[in-house]
C-alpha cells in the first residue's frame, strides 16, 4: 500500500514539476524572434550579391534555390525582414528590407497570375505600414489595379491560373489571400471597385469552394461565358475530395482577414466554421502541425506541412480577437501548441543550417514531387507573423 501511495505521489509530483518547467510563451516567442533575426541576417549576407534574386527553398544537397521576382513567393522574404525589423527596431534590418523589397517592384505590372497580393502586400505593404514610405503606395495601388484585370464578372471571381485542359477559369482557395491588397487599395483610394471585387470573390468562393463540413476544394473552375461550375478538383492535394492542409489554412486566414476588413458577419461565421473543422479534425496530430493533407493515405507516416501549421496559427490568433471568450480560449490553445511545436527542435533549424531558413518540414506540392519536406519562405513568414501577433495580444 505504501509503495502504491509513493508511486502515486511521485507521479503527481512529476506532473506538477513538468508543468512548472514548461517554458512561458513569452520566452518562446522572444527566443524564436531573436533566432529568426540571426538566421535571416545570415540569409541576407548570402542574398546581397545575388542582384535581383529572392530565396525560395533548398535542394536535396541543402543548397539554396532562388527565384526571380515573378515566382509567387517573392514577397515573403522581404516580408520576413519587415516583420523582424518591427520586432527589433534594428536599422540594419530596415535597410536590408528596403533593399530586398525593391527587387519585387516590377511585379506591380503583373496581370498573368493572381499572386500579386502575395508578392506586393507582404513586402511593400509591410514596408508602408512600418515606415510610411509614400512611394510604396503607388506600387501597391498599381499592383491592385493589375490584380483587378483578372476579375471575371460572369463568374464573380478573380481568375487564378490560365486556362488549361478541363479548366477554363480556375480559381484556387489560395486566392482569398490576395484580397487584402484590394481592401487596402479601397481604403487608400476610395475606389469602391476594389471593394466590390474583393467581396464578390469572397462570396462566390464561400458558396462554391466549401463542402458541408467546411473543408474546401483546392480548385473550382468556371465556364467563362455562363459562369457555371465546370470542375471541382485539386492540383496539390491528395485527391479531389480530400482536405489539402495548406488550402484549409488559406481559407481560414482569408475569411478572418475579410471579416477584419469589412466587418461583415458572414465572414466571421465562415472563419469560425473552418477553424472548428480544423481543430476538431481526427487527423490533426497532437502537436497540431498538420499532415500535408488531412486525408493522406499514409497517415500517421505522412509528411507534415509546417507552412500549413504556421498559417493556421497566425489565423487562429487573429480570429481569437473577434469571438466569444470560450471560442477565444479554444483557438488560442491550439495556436499556442502550434507555436510551441514550430519553435521546438522538431521544426526549427539550427543557426546557419537549413539554407538559413527558420522552419523545417514544409511541403509545396507533393503530387508534383516539388518542394517536399523542405524549408519554404512562406512558412517562415507566417510563423514570424504568428509570433508577433501572439506577442501583441
Amino acid at each position: 500500500m505504501k509503495n502504491k501511495f509513493l508511486i502515486f505521489f511521485l507521479t503527481i509530483l512529476f506532473v506538477i514539476t513538468s508543468c512548472t518547467r514548461e517554458k512561458p510563451m513569452s520566452k518562446i516567442i522572444d527566443e524564436s524572434l531573436v533566432f529568426s533575426a540571426k538566421q535571416y541576417s545570415l540569409m541576407t549576407d548570402v542574398m546581397k550579391d545575388k542582384s535581383d534574386l529572392l530565396p525560395r527553398t533548398i535542394d536535396a544537397e541543402g543548397k539554396l534555390i532562388t527565384s526571380k521576382s515573378s515566382w509567387w513567393t517573392s514577397g515573403f522574404y522581404p516580408g520576413c525582414l519587415w516583420y523582424l525589423y518591427e520586432y527589433s527596431n534594428d536599422p540594419k534590418i530596415k535597410e536590408e528590407a528596403k533593399m530586398i523589397t525593391a527587387r519585387v517592384e516590377r511585379e506591380k505590372y503583373t496581370t498573368n497570375n493572381h499572386d500579386v497580393g502575395f508578392m506586393l502586400y507582404c513586402s511593400f505593404g509591410n514596408g508602408l505600414r512600418l515606415t510610411g514610405e509614400e512611394s510604396y503606395k503607388e506600387v501597391l495601388l498599381t499592383g491592385a489595379r493589375s490584380l483587378c484585370t483578372r476579375f471575371r464578372p460572369n463568374v464573380g471571381c478573380i481568375q487564378s491560373w490560365g486556362s488549361r485542359k478541363g479548366w477554363q477559369c480556375p480559381v484556387i482557395i489560395d486566392n482569398m489571400m490576395n484580397l487584402e491588397l484590394l481592401m487596402w487599395a479601397f481604403k487608400e483610394s476610395g475606389d469602391s471597385t476594389f471593394y466590390r471585387i474583393a467581396v464578390s470573390h469572397a462570396d462566390t468562393t464561400m458558396k462554391n469552394h466549401f463542402r458541408p463540413d467546411y473543408s474546401t476544394f483546392h480548385v473550382v473552375s468556371y465556364d467563362t461565358i455562363t459562369g457555371n461550375i465546370e470542375a471541382k478538383q485539386t492540383a496539390q492535394g491528395y485527391s479531389d475530395g480530400s482536405a489539402w492542409s495548406r488550402g484549409q489554412s488559406w481559407g481560414l486566414y482569408g475569411y478572418t482577414m475579410m471579416y477584419r476588413e469589412t466587418g461583415l458577419d458572414r465572414y466571421l461565421t465562415q472563419a469560425q466554421h473552418i477553424a472548428d473543422f480544423l481543430i476538431n479534425h481526427p487527423n490533426l496530430p497532437e502537436d497540431k502541425i498538420p499532415y500535408w493533407d488531412y486525408n493522406a493515405p499514409d497517415i500517421p507516416d505522412a509528411k507534415r506541412d509546417a507552412s500549413a501549421g504556421a498559417i493556421m496559427a497566425s489565423a487562429l490568433i487573429e480570429l481569437s480577437k473577434y469571438v466569444s471568450p470560450e471560442a477565444r480560449q479554444r483557438y488560442l490553445h491550439v495556436a499556442e501548441i502550434q507555436l510551441r511545436s514550430l519553435a521546438s527542435p522538431a521544426y526549427t533549424a539550427k543557426l546557419g543550417e537549413n539554407g538559413n531558413f527558420v522552419l523545417l518540414h514544409s511541403v509545396g506540392t507533393l503530387p508534383g514531387k516539388s518542394e517536399v519536406d523542405v524549408p519554404l519562405t512562406y512558412a517562415d513568414y507566417y510563423f514570424i507573423e504568428a509570433l508577433l501577433r501572439y506577442k501583441n495580444l
